[in-house]
C-alpha cells in the first residue's frame, strides 16, 4: 500500500506541481496550506484534471497529522513558523524539506542561513524524533505540471537516514524522476545553493525550466 503523502505549502506551484505528480502516480495525497479552504480550492482544482486521483486539502497541520510522509514546500520566510507549527504531527514520520533559503529580491544571489542549509535548521528544530531529507528543490515546477512532458532533470537527495533517503528516491521515480543519493543531511547546502544559480540562468536564457543531471551514474530501475 502506498503512503500518504501531505504536501504542507501545496497551494505554492511547486508542492502543486508535486502533488499532481504523485497523484497521478497513485499516490494518496493530501494538500496543505495556513488556509483550510485554499488546501481545498487547490485539491478540487487537481482532482478536476485527474478524477481518479485520491485528493484532499487541509490546512497544514492536519495535513501533517494524517500524511505518512509530509512534504514541506514554503517559501523561506515561512520555513519556520510552518514547522513550529507541525512539529508534534510529524512525530515519528519522514519530512521532505523542499524549501530553499531565498531572501528577495536578491533571489539570484545565494544567501545562506546560519544553520548552512534549511534542511538542517529543521532537523535541528524538529529532533531526532522526524527523519528530515532535503529533496526536490532544483526541480522545475512547470516540468512539474506538464504531466505530458518529461522532467529532464535529477533530484539530489540528502538525510542522514539511509531508509528514509531510499524511501524520498521512491517517490522521485514515481513522479518521473531519477533520485541521486547525495549523502548526509549536510549536503543539502549544495542544492539548495544551486537553486539561485539556476534562477540566474532561467533569467540570462530566457528559459523556465533549467535544472542538474549527474553524469556517469547507471539509471536505476523504475520502480524500487
Amino acid at each position: 500500500m502506498q503512503p500518504t503523502i501531505g504536501v504542507l505549502g501545496g497551494t505554492g506551484s511547486e508542492g502543486k506541481g508535486l502533488a499532481v505528480r504523485w497523484a497521478h502516480a497513485g499516490y494518496p495525497v493530501i494538500v496543505g496550506s495556513r488556509e483550510a479552504e485554499r488546501a481545498r480550492a487547490a485539491a478540487a482544482e487537481i482532482a478536476a484534471r485527474l478524477p481518479k486521483a485520491s485528493i484532499a486539502g487541509m490546512d497544514n497541520r492536519a495535513a501533517a497529522e494524517r500524511a505518512d510522509i509530509a512534504v514541506l514546500t514554503v517559501p523561506y520566510a515561512a520555513h519556520q513558523p510552518t514547522l513550529t507549527g507541525v512539529k508534534e504531527a510529524l512525530r515519528g514520520k519522514i519530512l521532505v524539506d523542499v524549501t530553499v533559503p531565498l531572501v528577495p529580491p536578491r533571489v539570484t544571489r545565494v544567501q545562506l542561513p546560519p544553520e548552512d542549509s534549511a534542511a538542517v535548521a529543521a532537523q535541528a528544530l524538529l529532533g531526532p524524533e522526524v527523519r528530515v531529507v532535503s529533496a526536490f528543490q532544483n526541480v522545475s515546477a512547470h516540468l512539474l505540471e506538464a504531466l505530458d512532458g518529461s522532467v529532464d532533470c535529477d533530484v539530489l537527495i540528502c538525510g542522514d537516514d539511509k531508509e528514509a533517503r531510499e524511501q524520498v528516491a521512491a517517490l522521485a521515480r514515481a513522479a518521473g524522476m531519477r533520485g541521486i543519493h547525495g549523502g548526509v543531511l549536510a549536503n543539502s547546502v549544495a542544492a539548495e545553493a544551486l537553486t539561485s544559480v539556476l534562477i540566474f540562468i532561467n533569467g540570462r536564457y530566457k528559459i523556465k525550466t533549467s535544472g542538474i543531471r549527474f553524469t556517469g551514474i547507471p539509471d536505476e530501475p523504475a520502480s524500487a
